[in-house]
Parts: C-alpha cells; sequence; structure tokens
C-alpha cells in the first residue's frame, strides 16, 4: 500500500482529501502546517506528497525547496494543491521542481488520476530499459514529452562517413547528438608517442557524443567510422531543450548511457594491469559482446589490425604474436583477414 502526505492547512479541505484517497486503498499521513509537514516528509519518507501552497508559516514553496535539498526526500513526487491559477504561479511551481499543480476546486477523479500518472511514471523510471532509441523513447512517451529522440532523429540530417572518416575531432565544439543509423564508429585518444587507444565501440541504434554535450564542454576523444557508416545529427539545441524538459528525461538519459563510463574504466583498469594474453583476449570478446549475439556461432570479426591493437592497449607487433599462439591453441581462426572465434569459453577463461 503506498503512503501519501496531504499538507494542508485547511482542515476541510484536508480531511475531505484524506478521505478520497483512503476509499482508494492509499495510507494516508495528514499536516496542518508546511513545518509539520517537512517533519513528517522526512520521518516517513512517503510514496508522494500533497501541499497546499498558500499557507501560513512555511509556504508549499518553502516545503518544496527543504524537500528538494534533503537527499533523502528529493526524489519524492510532489503534487501541490492550490486556488492560484494564474500561468506566472504554475510556471514557479515547475521551475522549483513539483511534479504536477492541481487548482481548487477540483473533483476526485482529477486528483486520483494525477496521482496514479505519476506513480505510472515513477515505475518506468524504475524500470530498466535499453539504451537506445527504444528505450529512450519509451521513456519519454511515458513521460509525457511532446517531442521524443525518435522524432528528433528523423526530423534531423542525415550524414553518411566513409570508413575512416573522421566524424568529430578531440577539442571541437560539440554541435551535434549523433544517432548510428547504420555502421559502426570508435572512439579514441592518441598518446604523446603516436599511439592511439580505442576508448568507446559503437553500432547501429547507439548514440554518440552525449558526455561533451552534458558536460558543456568540448569533444574528449576522436571519433572515426569503422566502416561505412549512416549518423542522425541532431542539433544540440533541440537535445538540450530535451533533456532540459524534465529533470525525469536529464536523469533517466544519464543513468541510461552511464554503463559506458563503466566500461570504459573497467578498459582502462584492463591495459594497466592485464598480460598481454588477457588483453588481447578482453578486446576480442568485447568486440563479440558489441557486435554478435547468438553463441551458437562461429564469432567473425572483421577489423583492422591496427584498431585491434587500439583497443587492446597493445603494439602491433605484439598483438600478431598473441593472436598467432591463438591460432596454434584453437582459440581463434584467421581467414581472409578475418578472425573468428572458435573457442569463446576457453577465451573467457584467460581473463578471469
Amino acid at each position: 500500500m503506498k503512503t501519501i502526505l496531504i499538507i494542508e492547512d485547511n482542515d476541510i479541505i484536508r480531511e475531505n482529501v484524506a478521505e478520497i484517497l483512503e476509499l482508494d486503498n492509499y495510507n494516508v499521513l495528514k499536516a496542518s502546517n508546511g513545518k509539520m509537514g517537512i517533519e513528517l516528509a522526512q520521518q516517513e519518507l512517503p510514496d508522494l506528497v500533497l501541499c497546499d501552497i498558500m499557507m501560513s508559516g512555511i509556504d508549499g514553496y518553502g516545503v518544496l525547496h527543504v524537500l528538494n535539498k534533503d537527499p533523502a526526500t528529493q526524489s519524492i513526487p510532489f503534487i501541490f494543491l492550490t486556488s492560484k491559477s494564474e500561468r506566472h504561479d504554475f510556471r514557479v511551481a515547475m521551475e522549483l521542481g513539483a511534479d504536477d499543480y492541481i487548482t481548487k476546486p477540483f473533483g476526485g477523479n482529477e486528483l486520483l488520476g494525477a496521482i496514479q500518472s505519476r506513480f505510472r511514471k515513477m515505475d518506468m523510471l524504475k524500470k530498466k530499459m535499453t539504451p537506445d532509441l527504444q528505450g529512450l523513447t519509451e521513456l519519454m512517451n511515458t513521460l509525457g514529452n511532446s517531442k521524443t529522440l525518435d522524432e528528433l532523429a528523423s526530423e534531423s540530417q542525415v550524414s553518411p562517413f566513409k570508413k575512416k572518416q573522421l566524424i568529430y575531432k578531440i577539442g571541437s565544439q560539440p554541435y551535434y547528438l549523433y544517432y548510428i543509423l547504420e555502421g559502426k564508429v570508435k572512439t579514441y585518444r592518441t598518446h604523446d608517442d603516436g599511439k592511439d587507444l580505442v576508448v568507446g565501440l559503437y553500432s547501429k541504434g547507439d548514440f554518440l557524443g552525449y558526455t561533451s554535450l552534458l558536460e558543456g564542454g568540448k569533444n574528449l576523444e576522436n571519433a572515426e567510422a569503422m566502416e561505412d557508416t549512416e549518423l542522425a545529427l541532431i542539433p544540440k539545441k533541440d537535445f538540450e531543450e530535451l533533456i532540459n524538459s524534465s529533470p525525469d528525461i536529464a536523469r533517466k538519459f544519464v543513468s541510461l548511457l552511464s554503463k559506458n563510463v563503466v566500461e570504459k574504466e573497467n578498459q582502462l583498469l584492463g591495459i594497466a594491469y592485464n598480460t598481454l594474453r588477457m588483453k588481447v583476449a578482453e578486446a576480442l570478446l568485447a568486440l563479440q559482446k558489441k557486435y554478435h549475439t547468438n553463441k551458437n556461432e562461429n564469432y567473425k570479426i572483421d577489423i583492422s589490425r591496427d584498431d585491434l591493437a587500439s583497443i587492446a592497449g597493445t603494439a602491433m607487433e605484439s598483438l600478431v604474436r598473441t593472436l598467432s599462439d591463438f591460432k596454434k591453441e584453437a582459440l581463434i581462426d584467421i581467414k581472409n583477414g578475418e578472425i573468428i572465434i572458435t573457442n569463446i569459453t576457453k577465451l573467457e577463461n584467460l581473463v578471469r
């Protein structure tokens, strides 16, 4: 049973709202002023707060401000109940971080509908979704956003890139969020000694270039097409308007894509501490995981030795020697330049 806190200084309205909620099987907490409401919210951590704006002492805006500053309560959905119906009042409430705004007088169905809608959105935010266009579109449709990323992508310029063509350069200003329609892309950095280190692999359905847009800085790596590739170029302005339209969208967008940060950290740790054989095995497994899904087939990896050496973080000569050893051990086969993983179990055992 979900718990809802009502903060309302009008006794009649407070009791009427409580009755409506209890009849709909909610557990109800009641506070007659802002100070009591803040204390109850911090002690009981309700699933949702309904709060009047115009109250003596701490008003509704003050309650929301305090709850938003407390990590324990800042994620609790917050709905204002008020007789203030001017557009300016609504904008102030939304800018402070309110989730909804219901004007008095209101009916029971309107109140319950707003609460149920908010709970549905919260459930969606907790749901695990894929970090691609489909997952983000599902999220934004549920949050009621007026324009979704698939619409932005479909309306955006589509640009083809040839194999080995640079998409953007480290240190340059970011102007687009890139969505891969077809092809494969790598991001890499170049060491002072001239060696490249691949820090990210992307394929159809992935977003690219979002880190610099979110941070408001310059591009942190180079991006290059690994094969003939088509990208949808979503303008920076459209992307910023989208994530700024809702704190929920911004938080979930970062959450969906943050897994790439963990992958990069693991890759760099492996390069720093793994043996040569482990580095090459991990690079092959990373490519298999990224571009293949069927565990019943032989994995064919069509990639230049330069790129593979960059992913593994090793010299070309060391890579070639290790691949030759793997072939002798029947872990891989090499035909027409393609690497075929023939025993993924043994390859996985090398990195455990």
